[in-house]
């Protein structure tokens, strides 16, 4: 079942018994444990007839004996079980999944990993409960879901200031709306939000980014370059060389992608590149400024770097030196 019909049923009063929420992204199961502990029963109803247990305190007998108790004054009782991944005998849920109580709507939560559907426990589950698996975001549709969660709030955001976000943050959805609703908070639903709004709100700054970082190297801009590099020198905690290189190592990856590529189309690319299309250019005037066997360098200078980042035949250069010496040889390549 998807989230947003799992929702409805709980808007709707139309529940089942058993719910699994499973899955390497935690934000939708949060959001839905959220959503069954307040909005099922009432809060006179919640006082006697609702539990919240982690799955690092109990075993999974606790979970089966709650779940058959009687409600007490109302006409459901909700069981909620958090960070289930922690049980050690989960699959003897399957002796409780054969004879369900009917009034109890038990909510599991198992965060990070998903039961594997193939095998004889990951069976029951699929046929005799609501199965819900959240799973992480790809890279590329990061930015699109940002925008999609600011517009559903009815605020408006640019493509260059979701794609910062996206960049600053990763794909740690539960942060990224964290960011966004405390910016909404504060922005009018008349303005829209810009790079310059989350600078000044979030303190992500938008010239100094990994994002702009990439787009000056594209450009071959010397200067630009040298200048976000100095200022994520000069602040080695916000910026930290092995994510930075991860980023310059990804983006150089989809530029050698991009000279391959046969159908150069914006839609087409995007789609094989795995990124927003508002975003193919940069990589075809990148592709104009680096050569395949440009790139070649760049691959060994990043994988030399990698290494002596880690203290591979590095014993004196510091972490900022390091990224200095990578980004002119780079722009030299």
């Amino acid at each position: 079942m998807k989230y947003t019909e799992i929702i409805a049923s709980i808007t709707e009063k139309s529940l089942q018994p058993v719910y699994f929420l499973m899955g390497d992204e935690p934000y939708y199961i949060d959001k839905l444990a959220d959503a069954f502990s307040k909005n099922v029963l009432s809060a006179e109803e919640q006082e006697f007839n609702q539990v919240v247990l982690y799955g690092k305190d109990i075993e999974t007998a606790q979970i089966i004996a709650e779940a058959k108790q009687f409600p007490f004054g109302s006409e459901k009782r909700v069981v909620i079980i958090k960070e289930a991944q922690h049980l050690t005998d989960i699959e003897i849920l399957d002796s409780y999944l054969d004879a369900v109580q009917p009034s109890t709507i038990l909510v599991i939560c198992y965060k990070g990993k998903s039961i594997d559907k193939r095998k004889k426990f990951g069976k029951t589950l699929d046929s005799k409960c609501v199965v819900f698996e959240s799973k992480k975001l790809y890279e590329n549709k990061i930015s699109e879901w940002i925008n999609t969660y600011v517009n559903e709030n009815g605020f408006n955001i640019d493509n260059s200031a979701s794609a910062v976000l996206a960049e600053y943050i990763g794909a740690d959805l539960s942060k990224i709306t964290n960011e966004l609703d405390k910016l909404m908070l504060v922005v009018n639903k008349k303005e829209q939000i810009t790079t310059k709004l989350i600078e000044y709100h979030i303190g992500i700054s938008k010239d100094y980014n990994v994002f702009e970082l990439q787009n000056a190297l594209g450009k071959r801009q010397v200067v630009k370059a040298n200048r976000i590099i100095n200022h994520f020198a000069a602040n080695p905690k916000n910026h930290n060389i092995v994510p930075v290189m991860s980023a310059l190592f990804s983006y150089f990856q989809k530029i050698m992608v991009y000279h391959f590529l046969e159908d150069k189309n914006p839609k087409s690319a995007a789609s094989v590149l795995k990124v927003n299309p508002f975003f193919v250019s940069q990589y075809q005037t990148t592709s104009k400024n680096y050569s395949k066997k440009q790139l070649f360098y760049i691959f060994e200078y990043l994988k030399d770097y990698d290494l002596r980042s880690k203290g591979v035949n590095n014993k004196s250069t510091t972490h900022e030196g390091l990224l200095k010496e990578l980004i002119f040889k780079i722009l030299h390549a």
